[in-house]
């Protein structure tokens, strides 16, 4: 079940990976029979200013932007509630806990031989590999949140500023898998926790269920056991996510009077200094991040870095 997830979303980046890129590769053929599948091709991708008037058929307004974020949040959200719920019940990292874990899995050979659904003593590997899991969910909690807020009170979109359907749908997939790109190797397990926690509360009904017991102290220390990776990762994070958020004040800043929503203005500070799109520049290094903080060896996680990178690049 833990493999058919991973492959899912894998097969789901690859797909569109293929989708996108194939057209661009055959509008890049110089041959005047494709000028009009050019067109099709920059009408799909275009948005904002640079969409053409020609291509406003299927198109929705820009500030549907929102949706992403809402959804994102949402989806987010129970993710890594869930995923903390697990980690708390079926992989802690207190320290005795931790060390008799250690010594389980050596008496095991390195196998798991003690199923960690049927026992809390779960590998140490596992257990790390959950914890990790939890943090990537926080900084994406982090992220989406910001995003969502920026939506409502710093952007100010244009009546006019469009964006081409097919480009709402990739959004809203891209807040849907993302997030479930940084914890598919223990999703599975996750959603039959998850299940089994539903299950066991309509059964016993609201009155005989007890109430989980929550300890702040060991819900947040097993994230200071994480390695270096992670909190350097975190760090670059952090880095990109603050000058994202600054570069999007500046550009919102741009249009707070209603009279300035179809003029053009040249933003200044921060990092418009040294590139043009410093907010596209901030998402590929909070991206990557991300992927230095999951040890960097997750090939679904660098397929949603690339994929980060592709559309970064194509808007830039």
């Amino acid at each position: 079940m833990e493999l058919e997830i991973v492959w899912l979303v894998r097969a789901a980046w690859i797909t569109v990976w293929i989708v996108s890129i194939l057209p661009l590769v055959i509008a890049s053929i110089p041959s005047s029979k494709l000028n009009s599948f050019r067109e099709l091709v920059l009408s799909f991708a275009g948005r904002g200013k640079i969409l053409h008037p020609s291509s406003q058929k299927f198109t929705i307004p820009q500030k549907c932007f929102a949706h992403f974020y809402v959804i994102g949040v949402v989806w987010t959200t129970l993710l890594l509630a869930a995923t903390w719920m697990y980690a708390c019940k079926m992989a802690p990292l207190s320290s005795e806990e931790f060390q008799l874990s250690d010594i389980a899995s050596r008496l095991a050979g390195g196998s798991h031989v003690f199923s960690f659904y049927k026992s809390h003593m779960t590998p140490v590997e596992h257990r790390l590999k959950v914890w990790r899991a939890v943090f990537l969910l926080l900084l994406m909690e982090i992220h989406v949140l910001r995003r969502l807020i920026e939506s409502f009170y710093v952007f100010k979109y244009s009546p006019s500023a469009r964006m081409h359907i097919l480009g709402y749908f990739a959004g809203l997939f891209f807040y849907v898998t993302a997030p479930l790109s940084l914890c598919s190797n223990i999703a599975p397990a996750v959603a039959r926790f998850a299940g089994n926690q539903v299950a066991e509360f309509i059964a016993n009904g609201k009155s005989h269920t007890s109430a989980p017991e929550f300890n702040l102290l060991l819900s947040i220390s097993p994230l200071m056991k994480l390695g270096s990776l992670q909190w350097i990762g975190g760090a670059i994070f952090l880095w990109g996510w603050i000058h994202q958020r600054r570069c999007h004040a500046i550009l919102g800043s741009l249009r707070e009077n209603p009279s300035q929503a179809k003029e053009y203005i040249i933003p200044y500070g921060d990092w418009f200094g040294m590139v043009s799109c410093p907010h596209f520049l901030a998402e590929i290094v909070l991206y990557a991040g991300l992927l230095i903080a999951s040890g960097g060896t997750d090939i679904t996680i660098w397929l949603l870095f690339g994929f980060v990178v592709r559309c970064t690049l194509l808007f830039a």
